[in-house]
Parts: C-alpha cells; structure tokens; sequence
C-alpha cells in the first residue's frame, strides 16, 4: 500500500522531504509532480526498480529512461556534452525539456538504451524537486507516468493513489504539476531533433511541432 505525503508547493515540509528521500534510498519506487506531469522515479543504480518501472509503464530494455538532476554540472558528469550543446542547454534549463545525450561510464550501462548507450537527461523547473535531489544528493531515475494505452501521462495524484496503490511505494502531492509530457530533444548528432513534442518552447532549437 502506497504512503501518501501532501507537500506545500513553494514551501516543502524538510521533515517530508527526508523521509521521501529514504524512502528512494532504500529502494522505494515514488509517483512525484513534476514541471510537465507525473513521474515515476527512484535511486539510479537499482536493478529491480528498473524493472518495475517497465512493468507500469509496459515497456521493454528498449525504452529510454531520464535522469533527473539537480543542473547542468551533473549533467556533465553524467552526458557527454560538447561546448556548443552546454550553451544550449544553459539557455533553456532548468525546464520542461528532455534531452537525449551519450552516457558516460559514470552510469550503470543497465540504465542506459542498449544499443545507443543514450539516455535522457532533464533539470525540471520544480520547488519540490528540487528539495528532493538535494536532499539525496544525486540524482534520480525517472520515466513520465504514462501508462500503456494512454495518450496523455497522469497529473492527478488521487487518482495516481487510487490506480498504482499497490504498485508504488509512496505517492506525493504537491499542487498542480504541468499539464503533459516533456519536450524531447536528441542532440546526439550535433543538431537538435525532436523526439517529440510536448511542454517545453521548440523556438530556441530552430524546432517546430509535426
């Protein structure tokens, strides 16, 4: 049965967000909002939340997982970024934008896509979020909380409670999160691609919507 913390918006309860913290620390799969809907989310290095993951969202070793950081000094630890995408990246984040970038072996290579060696990489513009990743210290694998069949990720945590009750370990609410996905943007080959679009402004990629 999944736990349930209500956090203030601006103002996050630090009793709450340590215990939040723990939680992922010991293994423990958490729904959080984010700047562009629900995510699923957890401690990078851990096998089985992996899976777990796979089985809510239905999908295979094939689907790229993000990690969520703190800014872009992670990012480069994490990312293979060259000066050109650093200076893009510094222009748009913190943001509702996932960018897809070459892992470095500072990785477990389980998180990242099998065949590329990619995998996304965000800074969400979040207060709670925020408070979360400093509290760890690290940051945080995720995958929006989409689920199969749908078109449109989760945004409301009751009904998040309602359906992942037992498939999740804590489920926290924090006010209004945004209203869809995140822009996705691949800068694997030096020029921006979009994956997909969703929250995040394509103008600064010289991007435009299908």
């Amino acid at each position: 049965m999944a736990q349930f913390f209500t956090l203030h918006p601006e103002q996050p309860q630090a009793r709450l967000i340590r215990q939040a913290a723990e939680i992922m620390r010991s293994g423990g799969l958490v729904a959080f909002p984010t700047d562009s809907a629900y995510a699923l989310g957890g401690h990078t290095g851990d096998a089985a939340l992996l899976e777990r993951i796979r089985r809510i969202r239905g999908v295979d070793e094939r689907h790229q997982f993000t990690l969520m950081c703190r800014d872009l000094s992670e990012i480069a630890k994490y990312a293979r970024v060259d000066n050109s995408q650093y200076r893009l990246l510094k222009a748009v984040t913190p943001g509702p934008y996932t960018f897809i970038l070459e892992g470095t072996k500072e990785l477990p290579r389980r998180v990242l896509h099998p065949k590329r060696k990619t995998l996304g990489l965000r800074v969400p513009e979040h207060v709670v979020v925020a408070a979360l990743l400093e509290e760890l210290n690290e940051p945080l694998l995720t995958s929006t909380l989409l689920l199969p069949g749908e078109a449109l990720p989760l945004t409301d945590p009751q009904e998040i409670r309602e359906r992942l009750e037992k498939q999740v370990d804590l489920v926290i609410e924090a006010g209004p999160c945004g209203p869809g996905a995140t822009s996705v943007i691949d800068l694997t080959s030096g020029v921006p691609e979009l994956v997909r679009a969703g929250q995040g402004d394509l103008a600064p990629f010289g991007l435009e919507a299908d």
